[in-house]
């Protein structure tokens, strides 16, 4: 099955007819108003995540640095993906829960251009959840070296919006 849309699940777009991998060519697509939203969480030790809520991890404050790592990470998406086009970003939202043993994740990314923003979203969920790891690792690490049970999990687009100017 084939259709004109870019953004078809049943075309493969990032292909020519050949087969070679190529970008595809947003050029002649109108430019819309876009929202992705990704979510994600990363399990942690209870004891690690109730550090996190007293701010009591000696690396320092934790959802602040991932914060700041999901944000870089949206802005700078197209550069680790490599058919991922550059794209406006006007807007991310960061949104932490901790919880008894898990920090849940969910990056917002807004932008106004010709191709969505759902990859830019799962980059800052990732990275962010990432640097949340980087943060609790000594907290994490047991007395073998190992981290059991940490784990980063469930990383997903939980919803696309699309809006024409």
């Amino acid at each position: 099955m084939s259709s004109d849309d870019p953004d078809a699940a049943d075309d493969l777009t990032h292909t020519t007819d050949d087969g070679d991998v190529q970008m595809v060519d947003v050029g002649d697509k109108p430019d819309t108003a876009r929202r992705a939203v990704a979510r994600g969480e990363i399990r942690l030790a209870e004891s690690t995540a109730a550090a996190i809520r007293g701010d009591e991890i000696g690396k320092g404050d934790v959802l602040a640095t991932a914060r700041v790592g999901a944000v870089q990470a949206v802005k700078h998406t197209w550069e680790t993906i490599p058919m991922c086009h550059q794209i406006p970003i006007t807007n991310v939202e960061t949104d932490f829960d901790v919880r008894e043993d898990r920090v849940v994740l969910e990056v917002a990314v807004e932008t106004t251009g010709k191709t969505g923003c759902e990859m830019e979203a799962l980059e800052g969920v990732t990275t962010g959840l990432n640097v949340v790891w980087d943060m609790v690792k000594a907290a994490e690490k047991d007395d073998d070296g190992q981290y059991p049970g940490t784990a980063i999990e469930g990383v997903e687009v939980v919803r696309k919006e699309k809006r024409e100017l």
